[in-house]
């Protein structure tokens, strides 16, 4: 073994486990608790199959990062392995800062349910004004957070993993014996195209598992470790999911569940565990929007770091302090998802973030099969993972479409400005934009 293979062995730091804890503390984020009023709202008893068909997508996606992940070890993770397969171009480009827009929609996200929880600590009616405070402070936190000590981000989110994990497995023990399986009878369904749609809605709470490509090259035998920590991390959250989504719809009569929609998870502790319950799970629900908020602005920024040192985004993006902080990025992200979240309701953040990781997690598919042969992959599991996930991502856009046009609006004009601003940029700063050659990482 060379120097520089002995040097990039020590580098390896991450284990099976460590891998596997990144992808659910990517997924086990904000998500859960800003969209699973949303999914029970059009699955209703069968919000729990909601989950699974989003689940499937996410599982079939899996496949395409593990092989991706083995062949492509980067920190960039999805932007290397699209400007491998399609090279650099206006597509690639595109995609590229699609991804980073997707990220602010998930802060904002994140802040949304971060305000709602929130607001159950104060007495109703809640004013307007205490809503976009809320919002807003759990996005100007996080950004002092990142600017003034980075490693605590990294520090502190196995530990809130770890207790996030853990007080929803409790509620999950302590609810279980006041399930009244009458609430999940067929009879109480949703139609299979409202299950449909509310799986893809809630996907968003899925997005978390490609994290695992960004940490690829620190993670120890990648061969083997990655694919676990994918397909691990995954069928974990599924499980996870489905069992939250069971106790709610079936401990809580769904009327009190359409009250409480943006905060369903802490009613549903209350059967099993009163208002202590309620209070615990609006804590964790604090806690896990607020330190998905921290992951997500610190992961951003330095994806926008990158986007900027490849010719992405505008060069003053690419410049560090002396603690090797994006500074300009981490503003940036922040301000750019305090406009979002203080502009856009739930539902609508919910459908916009979807999407976009869908149409991301489709185009990703698209390339691990452009790729099949140097990745190794079945081109069968492939094909299956494109037509899954392109069919989710039309079956959610045309529900859409015909429920929340603004929705729809607001997501294409993300499109359009992704498109734009890589032609524009590309065409009359950059001025090389498909001759540029693409970093490969062997």
């Amino acid at each position: 073994m060379d120097i520089k293979n002995t040097m990039n062995e020590k580098n390896r730091t991450i284990g099976t486990l460590g891998a596997i804890s990144i992808g659910i503390g990517g997924m086990v984020g904000g998500g859960i608790f800003a969209v699973l009023g949303e999914a029970v709202s059009l699955a209703h008893g069968a919000t729990a199959v909601a989950f699974v068909f989003a689940g499937i997508v996410a599982l079939l996606t899996a496949y395409a990062y593990a092989k991706l992940s083995v062949a492509y070890q980067s920190r960039g993770g999805t932007i290397v392995f699209i400007d491998n397969a399609f090279g650099h171009n206006l597509l690639s480009g595109s995609v590229n800062v699609m991804l980073w827009l997707s990220y602010l929609v998930t802060i904002s996200l994140y802040a949304v349910a971060f305000a709602s929880y929130a607001q159950t600590f104060f007495s109703p009616p809640y004013p307007a004004w205490l809503i976009h405070l809320l919002i807003s402070l759990a996005i100007l936190l996080p950004m002092a957070i990142n600017l003034v000590s980075a490693s605590f981000v990294s520090r502190s989110e196995t530990l809130l993993v770890v207790i996030k994990v853990l007080i929803l497995v409790a509620i999950i023990i302590a609810s279980a014996f006041y399930v009244d399986l009458e609430r999940l009878s067929p009879a109480l369904w949703g139609d299979t195209l409202s299950i449909l749609v509310a799986g893809m809605i809630i996907f968003v709470a899925y997005e978390g598992f490609e994290l695992i490509a960004n940490a690829a090259e620190e993670v120890k035998t990648p061969v083997s470790t990655l694919p676990k920590a994918f397909y691990g991390s995954v069928m974990i959250v599924i499980i996870l999911y489905v069992l939250i989504a069971v106790i709610t719809t079936s401990t809580v009569p769904e009327s009190q569940l359409a009250t409480a929609k943006d905060y369903a998870l802490a009613v549903a502790a209350e059967p099993a565990l009163g208002q202590f319950g309620f209070t615990m799970v609006a804590i964790a629900a604090l806690l896990a929007t607020f330190s998905a908020i921290n992951a997500t602005i610190y992961g951003n920024a330095r994806l926008g770091f990158i986007l900027a040192q490849k010719g992405e985004l505008p060069k003053r993006l690419a410049m560090e302090n002396h603690r090797h902080i994006p500074t300009t990025d981490v503003i940036v992200t922040a301000f750019l998802s305090l406009i979002l979240a203080n502009s856009i309701n739930l539902t609508e953040i919910a459908i916009i973030g979807s999407a976009g990781f869908l149409l991301i997690f489709f185009i990703v598919n698209l390339a691990a099969f452009r790729l099949r042969h140097k990745i190794q992959a079945n081109p069968i599991i492939l094909i299956i993972a494109i037509l899954v996930s392109g069919s989710a991502l039309a079956t959610l856009l045309v529900h859409t479409f015909n429920s929340n046009p603004r929705a729809i609006i607001i997501f294409i004009t993300f499109i359009g400005l992704s498109l734009l601003f890589e032609w524009l940029y590309g065409t009359m700063v950059r001025k090389h934009l498909f001759q540029r050659p693409y970093d490969k990482v062997s």
